[in-house]
Formats: structure tokens, sequence, C-alpha cells
């Protein structure tokens, strides 16, 4: 019988688990093992002999093999040499290049494989009488799944017991509103969407919470059995990546015009009618287009940003989306919460106020371990406490204590929260002052709850007292303004009085001069209601009023150490921090002036931001860096605001009401710890620390995969540049430089399988080894990229045509400088000078590597801090020594042995590129960009 129409303790029994203790360790892993992960069956892998295919599916690729075919072909008819070694070196260059290819983009699919398993979801069990956060592919049938508002549900499961538990359930029946849950068994037939006591995988908690057992995973859940009719996500392709493959596009015609020109100029010029003839031009041409144009650019990009984005992994900050990578160098104004991501995350009460006095408690973090006294103004000690002021506080911690989710577990010497971290502080204090949690549980077992909602900001629990079995107790705790409106009387000792006037003024100043001392404060309350006539499931927020008033209770999270340093940080690099917080306004301000945000200005609240038109908040988000007792709404129209004035908005966020400030900023940051799987799956980068300082390292590392890609441009584009106009100039002063005369029949400055090898040696390795760069150490005193500024800059086209142009001359002069004839006479052979072109080509290539890692700075600087680029070099030079030296491969390239002073010669005409673009860098003026620091402004 289906699960919806059994009992749960049946399905719990059917399925051999136990609701308190579930599942043991050994009995999860064999269930694992028996049924598979928790996943849906994904495509058929594409297999590695068809991605190796692919590599040879460009249009130039697929004319050079047939250009190796057709030299084969004329090799066995004329038999004019040993081997075909012309066909063959065309053929190993296409094979070792798509077998480059073929590496650089497993290795990329490898990298971006694993940043999907860093942000993989998580599910809330218990296993071994024990709460575990384990990842979502791990659950089995049988788990006790914990579920509450913000949870994407990993399992199918049948529903044990419902806070005001309701999910979204449109992803997999259509229905747009969130459906309530009860666990109530359904008799007879009722189709999915009718199933109000059941869970579903991919569903999302909108409300409450509850608690399920497992009861199908993976391809046997309702959303496996229409898995089939999921399509794959298509690959991403980033902004970047799009505008790179249109440069690719546009240097592919343009190289394939100049080719087309120059093979047509060459044939007519030098009156070229033999065949093998006519195809040595075709096949140089071929060649040409193929070196000249990046095709391999798209996997390199991806490559890099890959590995960039894992370095970002290894400094907490896992992003979702590849394109965030880009708009991070952009970014100007980081929004984020002040909880757990500008402080540490681990609320510590420090104080209880009461009717009778002010209880101060001792110890920080979780350790429920602190002295607890009284606190008198301008004692020079604290006092025992005593008599109605004891009683106060026991009551106000029991209210707290009980009116939460949290947990608090020890792990060896270590204490840590499951649940929220203010609850958390709540029922470490308890401990403090001697409430043990045994205790309170054996005397008030909960019976009912209003969970919190950011609306109303407040909590209530109900409980069964078993001294006062005639009443139910109603404890509720929240925004001590809110709650205070909700109360008429007080508690003194073991009694109660009416709140006055002039009381409810004391306790709001009492609040205001904790705030004022930047903690976080609770208001702490509750009732009796009459046990008789008493119903759970007809419970909800009218409980909440006539309560009587226990206490206030202030906490305060500390600032990290570590953000103040990552504000200043944020600061230098021209990006403005803004605090948003649900706190007190003069708590914001105090913690906000603290880390150096919005220092000396004020909070603005929401309700300040509900009575202002959008014109006027445009204007205070420019002035305004703190913001208190906002809500989602709120935050949704601050980044709006923010946006429009030309901000570009990295926005952080945990709750499932984030969402829609998450998406609509130009970067969603969700939490990794706190962060509900609908704000993580709305976000382009979690953060596995929930650390603001985190965020500043993503946007340094951000900046530094920016500033590699556009070094790797800049060497590609030089030395592809350089080939062109190499092979253009030199057919087009072939009678100036001597190279007619050195050559009876068809001459040309390099052969095009000499033109293939420079393509595999210096846009393989070198290229990569820029990718791996490290980020420039001035790279966070700049301002952020305009929005606007493309990948490739004007200034970068000038220092890349410079660079081309002057490898272009110096390979032509040395070209020229070899063979007899020309400006320089020299008695050296047409295979002698192509070797030397051939071979100061190549080291013009290894040169440029060096002026590509910065337009500004000197290529002197950290010379040494990329060892992969030495590695790189060393490489490119041993092939190139082969092909000078090894005589298979001389015969391959045509290639001639050279000297030691040849190659100094070769050397020191390569070595232009690097003084002469030093000087330029040298002369030209250094860019002046405005910077406008808003970061510490207010109002």
């Amino acid at each position: 019988m289906a699960a919806y129409r059994l009992s749960p303790s049946s399905v719990i029994e059917a399925l051999g688990s136990d609701e308190p203790q579930g599942l043991s360790d050994d009995e999860a892993r064999a269930r694992l093992e028996r049924d598979g992960p928790n996943e849906l069956v994904s495509a058929r892998p594409v297999p590695a002999w068809r991605k190796l295919l692919t590599q040879f599916n460009d249009p130039l690729v697929i004319l050079l093999l047939i250009a190796a075919a057709v030299s084969l072909g004329l090799w066995l008819f004329e038999r004019d040499s040993e081997l075909p070694y012309e066909a063959i070196a065309i053929l190993a260059i296409v094979v070792l290049n798509a077998a480059m290819g073929f590496i650089q983009q497993a290795r990329a699919e490898q990298s971006v494989a694993a940043l999907q398993q860093m942000s993989a979801a998580r599910a809330r069990v218990i296993r071994s009488g024990e709460q575990r956060s384990i990842p979502a592919s791990d659950v089995v049938a049988g788990d006790i799944l914990l579920m509450e508002e913000g949870d994407t549900i990993p399992a199918d499961g049948r529903l044990i017991q419902s806070v005001a538990l309701q999910t979204s359930e449109a992803a997999l029946t259509g229905e747009s509103l969130p459906e309530a849950k009860e666990p109530e068994t359904i008799i007879g037939e009722a189709p999915v969407g009718d199933r109000q006591n059941m869970v579903f995988s991919g569903t999302t908690v909108t409300y409450g919470r509850g608690k399920a057992v497992v009861t199908a995973t993976g391809m046997q859940t309702q959303m496996g059995q229409i898995a089939g009719m999921l399509e794959a996500a298509p690959p991403e392709t980033t902004p970047l990546q799009q505008d790179l493959a249109r440069v690719g596009r546009l240097l592919g015609l343009v190289v394939i015009a100049i080719a087309v020109v120059m093979i047509a100029t060459i044939i007519l010029v030098e009156h070229v009618t033999e065949f093998s003839a006519v195809f040595d031009v075709l096949i140089l041409g071929v060649a040409l287009a193929v070196a000249a144009v990046p095709e391999g650019l798209p996997a390199v990009v991806t490559a890099v940003l890959a590995l960039g984005v894992q370095r970002m992994a290894r400094r907490n900050a896992i992003v979702r989306h590849l394109a965030a990578v880009e708009t991070l160098g952009s970014a100007n104004v980081i929004a984020s919460d002040k909880t757990g991501t500008l402080t540490r995350n681990e609320m510590t009460v420090r104080a209880v106020v009461t009717a009778s006095g002010r209880i101060t408690l001792g110890g920080t973090g979780y350790e429920p371990e602190g002295e607890v006294t009284a606190w008198s103004e301008g004692a020079e000690a604290a006092g025992p406490l005593s008599g109605d002021l004891r009683l106060e506080l026991e009551r106000a911690l029991t209210v707290g204590d009980r009116a939460t989710n949290a947990v608090l577990q020890q792990e060896g010497d270590q204490w840590t929260i499951q649940g929220d971290p203010t609850e958390g502080a709540l029922v470490v204090a308890a401990r403090k002052a001697g409430l043990a949690d045994e205790t309170l549980d054996a005397r008030y077992p909960r019976v009912g709850e209003v969970p919190f909602s950011s609306e109303r900001k407040l909590m209530s629990t109900l409980h069964t007292d078993s001294q006062q079995r005639e009443h139910i107790q109603v404890f509720t705790k929240g925004a001590p303004d809110v709650l205070l409106g909700r109360c008429n009387r007080e508690r003194v000792g073991n009694t109660t009085r009416p709140l006055t006037p002039e009381r409810r003024k004391e306790i709001l100043i009492a609040n205001e001069q904790l705030a004022g001392e930047a903690l976080r404060t609770l208001g702490v309350a509750a009732r009796l209601l009459p046990a008789d006539g008493f119903e759970p499931d007809e419970v909800d927020e009218d409980v909440e009023r006539d309560l009587i008033f226990v206490g206030l209770i202030g906490m305060i999270d500390p600032p990290r150490e570590e953000a103040r340093e990552a504000v200043a940080q944020a600061l230098a690099a021209g990006i403005r921090p803004v605090m948003i917080t649900g706190d007190h306004p003069v708590t914001a301000a105090v913690i906000g002036a603290e880390l150096g945000i919005g220092s000396g200005g004020r909070a603005v609240t929401g309700a300040e931001i509900d009575k202002m038109p959008d014109d006027l908040l445009q204007r205070t988000v420019q002035k305004v860096s703190v913001y208190a007792r906002v809500n989602p709404e709120h935050k949704l129209r601050i980044v709006k605001a923010l946006q429009k004035e030309g901000d570009i908005v990295a926005m952080t966020g945990d709750g499932v009401n984030d969402a829609p400030a998450l998406r609509t900023a130009d970067i969603g940051v969700a939490m990794g710890i706190t962060g509900t799987d609908v704000s993580r799956k709305a976000s382009d980068i979690i953060l596995a620390d929930d650390n603001f300082a985190s965020i500043v390292a993503a946007v340094e590392e951000g900046r530094g995969i920016f500033a590699n890609i556009r070094k790797f441009l800049r060497y590609l584009l030089s030395s592809n540049i350089g080939e062109v106009m190499t092979m253009f100039f030199g057919v087009l002063l072939a009678e100036v430089i001597g190279l007619a005369a050195s050559s009876d029949g068809l001459a040309l400055p390099l052969l095009a399988t000499q033109i293939l090898w420079i393509n595999m040696v210096s846009d393989g390795a070198p290229a990569l080894a820029l990718g791996l760069d490290p980020g420039d150490e001035d790279s966070m005193n700049q301002p952020p990229r305009s929005r606007g500024e493309g990948v490739i800059t004007r200034r970068m086209w000038a220092g890349i045509v410079m660079v081309g142009t002057i490898t272009a001359a110096g390979t032509l002069f040395v070209l020229d400088a070899s063979m007899p004839g020309g400006f320089i006479d020299n008695s050296g052979s047409l295979a002698y000078g192509q070797t030397m072109a051939f071979t100061t080509l190549v080291l013009f290539s290894m040169f440029t590597v060096f002026t590509s890692r910065s337009d500004q700075h000197s290529a002197f600087r950290n010379l040494f801090s990329n060892l992969w680029i030495w590695a790189a070099i060393a490489l490119s030079l041993a092939l190139q020594l082969a092909v000078v030296y090894l005589p298979f491969l001389q015969k391959a390239f045509s290639t001639v042995s050279l000297t030691f002073g040849d190659w100094l010669f070769c050397a020191a005409v390569a070595s232009s590129v690097l003084w002469l673009r030093e000087l330029s860098k040298l002369l030209s003026p250094k860019r002046k960009e405005p910077r406008i620091d808003r970061g510490s402004s207010g109002i």
C-alpha cells in the first residue's frame, strides 16, 4: 500500500527505522550501497573518443588534414625524398594540437565537476540518535528527515510531524501556491498534488518546520519518475567567452582575407604554375590561417576560469556561475548582512534586564561556562544573585531556552550549535544559569509552536507544565518593541503587575541602552492558557496577546577581526561596503562604526525606507551605508536603487525571502553555513564560511582571473599578429630583403610546417602559464573595472599591434641578414635564412610572454613569481632545439643546424620587443582614474 495511506508509525516500521533514533550508521551505509546515491540518473556521458574527434571538427583543421593527404599523394607520385616529411609534420602537429585541446577540455570539465560537488545540497537527518548534516546524495530510505523554512527537500517522505509546514510543489505539480502539510493518514487514492501527508524531492519548504521518514530516493522519487522528460542544462557560456568568440571570429575573417590576398599575390607575382608549387602556396595560406586564429581560446578561457574558481573555493568562495567571476571585477558596492558575515556568528548573551535589575553573564562563544552576577551602575564589582532578581533571571532564560529549536552539542572539546546562533546563545545562557536541558525538557514538553516570521518578528512555543497541569504555558520571544506592544503585565519575582506607560518607557530606555552597547536585544514574555479544550492544531498567532513581559536579553555577536581588515581593503579597492541588518538601528550604527562602515553616520531603518519614494531612496543609498530593521523587500529596493545609480552590487542573503534580492543583484552571495537551499540556488557565489572577508577575497581573485585572461589574450594576439605580418610583408618585400634572389622557385619567409610548429609551441604551455599568474600586488588598490569596458581595451590593442610590428620587423631583419642580397648581405642559404627567421619568431614569442604580463608595469617586476612561465619557456626552447638539431625533425621542418653565435644573434634581436616595450611603458602616461571613496560616508 502507498505510504500516504499508512500511518507514520506503520511506514517507519515497514522501512525498519526508528523515529527518535533514526537509522544506525552501519544500516545507512548498507542501504546506500544497495540502493545507490540519492541522485537522478544523468544523461549518458559523451565517450572520450567522441570528445577527441570533436577536436578535428574545425574547418581549418579539416583543410590541413586534406592538405596532408594531398601532400602524401604527391610524395607517392614524385618520391622526391625518403619519407613524406611534410605530410608527417602536418599530421603530427594536428594530432598534437588535438591532444592538447582534448586534455585541456577534460581538465576544465573536471574542474567544473569539482565545483558542482562543492556546492552540492545537504540534508539534516537523525542517525544513531543524533542530528546530522549530510550530503543530500547520501540520504537513504528510512532516514528521519528534518525540514525547516528554506530547505530543499532531498527525497520523498511520509510526514511524521508538522508545525505549520508549507511546501512549494510548483516544480512537481505546477501548483503556484504553497501546500499546507499535515501528517494525518489519507483514506483512498489521491493524486500527487493532494497527498498532504507527503513531501517530495526537489520541492521547497516555504514556511514552518517538520519531520518525515524517507520513503524513496533517486530515480524512485516522484521527480525521478519524470526525469526522462528533463533536459540537461546547456553548457554555460559567459559574456566574456561570447566576447572572445566574437573577437576570434573577427580576427579569423581578417586573417583569412589576408591569407587569400597573399595566396593570390604569390601566385600572380611569382608566376606559380606547377601544381606542386600551387599546392605549397595553398598549404601556406591554410597554415597561416590556422596559426593566426586563436581557435583554442574558448577552451583556454574555460580552463583558466575553472582553475581560478578553484582557487576562490580554497578561499571559501564557491562560484556557481562562471559569469560572476567577470562581474566581480566591476563590483563597486558590497551590500552585506551583519550577523555571521561581518561578525563571528557566535552570539553570546552578555546581559539580562528584568523588573528587579540587570544581570551580567561572562564567557564567550558556545561553551556553557561563565560567571552570572548582579550588575549595578558605578559599582566596582558585580554582586551575587538573590531573591526576585534570581527568580526573574531563571524565568527569562527558561522562556528563552524553551522558545528555540537550537541544540547545544559537544564534539570533543568543541561546543557547537545545531540551529540558529541567536537561539543557541539563549540555550548557552540558560546552562550558565544552571538550567539543565533535561530538567526543562521534563517539566515543559512542547505541544505547539507559532514559527517566527519576518513580518511578525516573534516566535512562540506552547508547553504543558508538569507542575501546573491545568495550564498550557506560552513562551514568546522577539523584537522588544514589537513584543512590548502585545504585553499588558510584567513579572516581578513570582508575581505580576500591570505595565504602566511609565514602565513601558523605562523598558524601552533600557533596550536603547543595551543597543547602545552594541548588544542585540530580544524580549521574552509568557502567558498561561487553560489546558481544558486546548487543541494544538488550532494554535496560531492569536496566542501572542495579553502577554506577561519577563525581561530583555542583550547579546553580542562580536565583529570578526578579519572583517575590519576586509572593509579597509574594500575601501582601498574603490568598493563601498554597505551593512544591511535586521538589528536595532543603534546597534547597527555602533557595529558599523567599529568596522569602518558608515562612520559618524546613523542607520536608516526599514520603516523610513517604506516612506521613501524611489527618487529619494536613490539619493539616500548614495550617502547611507548602514540600514537596520530591514526585511527582504527593503533589501530588494536598496539593490534596485543602487543599480539605478549605476552601481554594480554584490548582495549577501541567507533566507528564503532573500532570493529575489539575490537574483536582482549583479552578484548574489549566499551563506554556506546559515543559508537556506533556496537562497543558495538563487545565488552566484556561496560563502563556505559566511565571512565578509571571503567576499573581498573573491573580488581579489576575480580581478586576478580577469587580469590573467587579459595577459594571455595580449600574448596570443601579439604573437599571432606578428606571424601574420611576418608572412604578409615577407612576401610583399621579397625583392627588397633578398628573399627572391635566394630562391630559384617559390620564396617564402617561413614554411607552412614551421608556422604550424610556432602555433603549437607558443599557443600551448606559455599561454596556460600566463593564466596561472599570481594576482598583481596592487590589484586591490585600483578602482573597479567599468561595466562597459571590454575584455580587450584600446590600450591593449595598441600594445598588441606594437608588439606584432616589432616581431615582424625583427624577424624579417634576421631573415635579410642571413641571406645574400637585401639591405644586409650574407652568404647563407634559403634554408639557413628560414631557420634563423623561424627561431627568431619563436624567441620573440618567449620574450613576449614577459611583456604581456602588464600594460603598465615593468616585465622585471616579480620576475620569478610564476615558475610555471619559466617551465613553459624551458619546454618551448627544448622543443625548438629539437626541431633545429634532430635530423628527422630537420627533414620534416626543412631546418638546418645553427651555431651558438646564430642563437645569440636571434636572441638579441628577439629581446628588442622586451626593451622597446619597457621603453613604451616608461614613456606612456600612467592611467589616472577618478577615485570616489564613499565607503565611510553616512547621514
